[in-house]
């Protein structure tokens, strides 16, 4: 089966519905799929609920999603670097489910093994823990966090062959497995793709039975935020 295509509109034909929930890759700006966060832009699906660490910056990854309203509810960990989700959260546009970073990463890696709950401690007694089932072993509080199971994955990776074995670089690496996992679908954008046989299967990251769907393209790779050391005196 033929995983590669051409552009990122063309992996996404016949994907793509109102409201459905899509997992995405990707830690702040670091392996966010950029060229298939575009495509969804183009193609306005709508009322579209996003599992993600983050939602981008103002104007760039998810946050192009945030300016065309085509996001309903957000899954996340992380939105302090977002001016328009504030607004959008602040004025009722948007609904916010906050998940703890690794409950977040749990919960899709544990969709995409097919296990639909989980009990964890972290958000006990906190409003983490509001309308949840508590269960106590050994004299603990635990809390019980749902896989998530998605529609549809969009994940970056750096390099893969082309049945879909995928390398991440460093940090990309944190939540783009477990995204990739839970979709039904994943379509995965690369900077590279090799002839299979081509990578060390000692350094793969993700095996292609996850992966449906390939494009290779041009990254712009923004920083977040960009600091420097000030100068020492001479």
């Amino acid at each position: 089966m033929n995983k590669v295509y051409g552009s990122a509109k063309a992996a996404l034909d016949g994907l793509l519905f109102d409201g459905m929930l899509i997992a995405a890759g990707g830690f702040g700006l670091c392996g966010i799929p950029e060229l298939l966060i575009d495509a969804l832009v183009a193609s306005q699906v709508k009322d579209i609920t996003v599992a993600s660490n983050n939602c981008g910056v103002d104007g760039f990854g998810l946050g192009k999603l945030l300016d065309t309203r085509q996001i309903k509810k957000m899954l996340s960990s992380y939105v302090g670097e977002n001016a328009e989700f504030m607004r959008q959260y602040l004025s009722g546009e948007l609904e916010l489910e906050f998940n703890p970073q690794g409950t977040l990463a749990e919960r899709m890696r544990a969709g995409g093994c097919g296990i639909p709950g989980f009990y964890t401690k972290t958000g006990v007694g906190t409003v983490i823990a509001e309308g949840k089932d508590v269960r106590n072993w050994n004299g603990q509080d635990y809390i019980l966090e749902e896989g998530i199971f998605a529609d549809l994955s969009i994940v970056k990776a750096w390099k893969a062959d082309t049945t879909g074995n995928a390398i991440f670089r460093k940090t990309a690496r944190n939540f783009n497995p477990p995204a990739a996992m839970c979709g039904k679908v994943c379509v995965m954008e690369v900077e590279e793709i090799v002839e299979p046989g081509t990578l060390d299967p000692d350094h793969i990251h993700l095996p292609g039975i996850y992966v449906h769907r390939l494009i290779q393209g041009e990254h712009e790779k923004r920083i977040e935020q960009r600091t420097v050391r000030k100068r020492e005196e001479a």
